[in-house]
């Protein structure tokens, strides 16, 4: 009997699709919980990368990032159009699962981006949102946001930090893009981010001033404490970082938040956190 017939032939590909099939649903039901663990731990570091407690350029351990994590960082939760913090449960959200892409997509958890085009191609945005509370010496030192919005290729998500007076920026980190090598990829260089810390976000009248420019800033000029360089080369990704950060620190974002903070009535971190120290 002929050995290399079309049913056999089906038979062997059928068995090999569902043996692979197999294989593959459980190692991805077996990683799954390890994949959260790792996106929650990469998203830590970037919280403290941003905050300055790690230096951009060292590898911390796993131990070392949750250690300093547990030490430093205390998370709350939001309504960014009121600006005050809410308890996840009286709003129906899981605080370990929440994910604001997530929610962006749910009509009872959204809300339109206004002004439309202002996040280039993102339309909703999630109503509520967690802000990372930097301790030192029992107090905040620090306010992390955790911001998102359009490039050239790709959406661009990361963290910037506010320094204790929420006017005046500690850092920025994208932990999260598809731009360009060399080009709108720079987001990443050590060199461009070091250029935020000490920028001023906003003017004494609580208005958003900071920008990235279109080409080379003149340190000589009286606005440039509030501007940053363009990339080279990456002028929709320029326009887009500008854009994005823009609106996260403005009224449509945490502007109502960081308002609060800069007139005391944020209060402390302890008397804000609704679900208690620490959190991961």
């Amino acid at each position: 009997m002929a050995r290399d017939t079309v049913g056999r032939t089906v038979l062997v590909a059928a068995v090999l699709c569902v043996a692979c099939s197999v294989v593959v649903s459980t190692a991805a039901v077996t990683l799954c919980e390890r994949q959260e663990e790792n996106k929650r731990l990469d998203r830590n570091k970037n919280v403290l990368i941003a905050a300055g407690v790690i230096p951009p350029e060292d590898r911390p351990t796993r131990e070392q990032i949750m250690r300093l994590y547990q030490e430093k960082v205390e998370r709350i939760f939001i309504d960014l159009e009121s600006g005050e913090p809410v308890d996840p449960a009286e709003v129906g959200i899981d605080p370990d699962t929440f994910d604001p892409r997530d929610a962006a997509k749910d009509p009872d958890l959204s809300m339109d981006v206004t002004p439309p085009g202002k996040l280039s191609g993102i339309n909703a945005r999630a109503k509520y949102a967690f802000v990372y509370l930097i301790q030192e010496d029992d107090r905040v030192d620090k306010y992390v946001l955790p911001i998102y919005g359009n490039g050239l290729w790709s959406t661009l998500h990361g963290f910037l930090a506010l320094k204790s007076d929420a006017r005046e920026i500690q850092g920025i980190t994208f932990y999260q893009h598809g731009e360009t090598p060399g080009l709108g990829g720079e987001v990443d260089n050590p060199r461009w981010k070091q250029e935020w810390n000490g920028k001023r976000a906003f003017d004494d009248q609580g208005n958003v001033i900071i920008e990235v420019m279109k080409g080379q800033v003149d340190a000589g000029s009286p606005t440039a404490d509030h501007q940053i360089d363009g990339l080279s080369g990456a002028t929709i990704t320029t326009r887009g970082v500008s854009n994005l950060v823009q609106y996260w620190l403005g009224p449509q974002g945490f502007g109502h938040y960081l308002a609060r903070v800069r007139s005391g009535a944020a209060g402390t971190a302890a008397s804000e956190n609704s679900n208690g120290k620490p959190q991961s």
